[in-house]
């Protein structure tokens, strides 16, 4: 099994855009778990640190919440902060997320959508950037910061990794799906095929091939 690599940045800081990199790269990544979100509020975290046994990297909810559990339990591990400017952020959440929220949002946010709660969505994504970025700020074999808005990719994340450079373009997932518009209809329409996504993977694959 590959070094375990974590991000650790929130939702659309280009969260889609590292795990489809990681996976061209061959990892085997573990993505969102809401349906966990009982266990993470109730900080059940022996579940997360099982089922991150068996895979190679992990992004989006919860694992962001999750970095030193998961630095305790997988020693040399690498860990990623996806960046991104905080208001350019909060605006493509506002477009993503609008008025729908998560239980895990909900415990992050206290009001997990961004709907008429800007000022909050703000404070906790800055605090968990500084948080994240004291943490390991005298570990720099162990801990990298990217901002896929900003260009950066291959030239950055591989030699992090201490993987050669494809010779593809690094992917950018999800890039210009959503609109200025909340409830348009292209974002209704895809926000529909990710849940029937989310559903067809928790529910059938990972029953019949875990």
């Amino acid at each position: 099994m590959k070094q375990k690599v974590f991000g650790l940045g929130f939702h659309k800081t280009g969260t889609s855009s590292l795990a489809t990199a990681l996976h061209k790269l061959g990892y085997n990544v573990c993505g969102q778990q809401n349906d966990k979100a009982q266990d993470l509020i109730q900080r059940n975290f022996g579940v997360f640190i099982d089922l991150a046994k068996n895979f190679d990297a992990f992004e989006d909810d919860p694992w962001y919440l999750l970095y030193k559990e998961m630095d305790a339990a997988f020693p040399n591990s690498k860990f990623i902060l996806t960046d991104r400017d905080v208001d350019a952020w909060y605006k493509s959440c506002l477009n993503h997320f609008y008025e729908e929220t998560t239980l895990i949002r909900d415990l992050m946010y206290e009001n997990g959508a961004p709907k008429d709660n800007e000022e909050k969505w703000k404070e906790v994504y800055i605090k968990h950037q500084q948080e994240v970025k004291s943490y390991f700020q005298d570990r720099p074999d162990d801990f990298l910061i990217i901002d896929f808005t900003k260009g950066e990719g291959w030239e950055k994340l591989c030699p992090f990794l201490g993987i050669k450079i494809p010779k593809d373009p690094i992917p950018h997932a999800n890039k210009g799906l959503y609109t200025k518009t909340p409830n348009s209809l292209k974002k209704k329409l895809w926000l529909a095929y990710k849940n029937l996504y989310a559903f067809m993977y928790h529910k059938i694959y990972q029953s019949l091939f875990k």
